[in-house]
């Protein structure tokens, strides 16, 4: 249903992400709407396993347009995210015209024009948000940007400036259909203010108890209330001790699935202590877990 440029409230936000299974809470719908009516960049931080990723996701899923995903990473550059020539091709056409007699010095210049024709251009994700057309825009996820280097997210900058992309052969692609965009960082570094300005900035937290039991119960329905009230209690409890990597909402979900293929119905200690590495993924978590004792820090009788 692409009925996003309608939307006049929050709370029509939130019932569309719901509806495309995804759990927000007021202040994630408040920004995702305001992003949609400003027409301006939404920044989401906060650690991993929020749910960041899955907003662009849902969003796709609401709007009807691809979801086109720059993964960011150290070194990172523009034939990643942008635009590179197919050179293959490109080599392939050289060498039918030298074989046709088509490659002669008087046919130099437009051998060579021919060779930067945009049916040799290979799209990448940006270059794709920006050239879209028609129909419903794409969502356009550059995910974990704070991995990038400075000087990727200082051209970034000027292309969420314009949503315009030069390339010196074929000339400047302006978007007529502005993208969706959706920006995530795991906050390793600090993004530089000039992309935050441009931007609408939300930290995602954790769930609340309340909320995460929904979500689980959402995803994982066989599990049974009873079990995913003591999932999302012991992921809670878990996420303040101070582990090396504290559990997201998709290893609690994954945590609640393998008790329930165990067959538990609700959180003991033995299925637990099985099951704990869909949950914690460093052995150092683990161990710091079990120092802690388990009945201790899940509230689970022994059984």
């Amino acid at each position: 249903m692409n009925d996003f440029r309608e939307v006049s409230t929050v709370a029509e936000v939130s019932a569309a992400l719901r509806r495309h299974r995804y759990l927000p809470d007021e202040g994630l719908a408040t920004a995702v709407f305001l992003a949609l009516r400003l027409e301006r960049p939404l920044l989401l931080e906060g650690e991993p396993g929020v749910g960041k990723t899955e907003v662009a996701r849902v969003l796709a899923d609401w709007v009807g347009g691809p979801l086109l995903r720059i993964q960011c990473y150290e070194g990172i550059d523009v034939n990643q995210a942008v635009y590179e020539w197919d050179y293959a091709r490109q080599l392939l056409h050289l060498r039918t015209a030298e074989a046709t007699g088509a490659a002669q010095a008087s046919d130099a210049t437009r051998l060579s024009n021919e060779l930067y024709a945009e049916r040799f251009l290979v799209r990448r994700p940006l270059l794709g948000a920006i050239t879209h057309g028609e129909g419903p825009p794409p969502v356009l996820l550059i995910d974990e940007l704070d991995r990038a280097d400075d000087e990727f997210e200082a051209f970034l900058l000027e292309v969420l400036a314009d949503y315009a992309i030069t390339i010196p052969e074929l000339g400047t692609f302006t978007a007529t259909n502005k993208p969706l965009v959706i920006v995530t960082s795991n906050r390793t570094r600090d993004l530089h203010d000039a992309l935050k300005r441009r931007c609408f900035y939300h930290w995602v937290s954790h769930p609340d108890t309340a909320r995460e039991i929904e979500i689980i119960l959402l995803h994982a329905p066989f599990v049974g209330e009873r079990l995913a009230t003591q999932v999302a209690g012991a992921a809670k409890a878990l996420r303040q001790i101070g582990l090396y990597k504290p559990p997201g909402v998709a290893e609690t979900i994954d945590w609640a699935r393998a008790l329930q293929l165990l067959g538990a119905c609700e959180l003991g200690v033995e299925q637990a202590q099985a099951t704990l590495p869909a949950l914690l993924k460093y052995r150092e978590d683990l161990d710091r877990v079990n120092a802690h004792g388990l009945e201790t820090l899940f509230a689970v009788p022994q059984q």
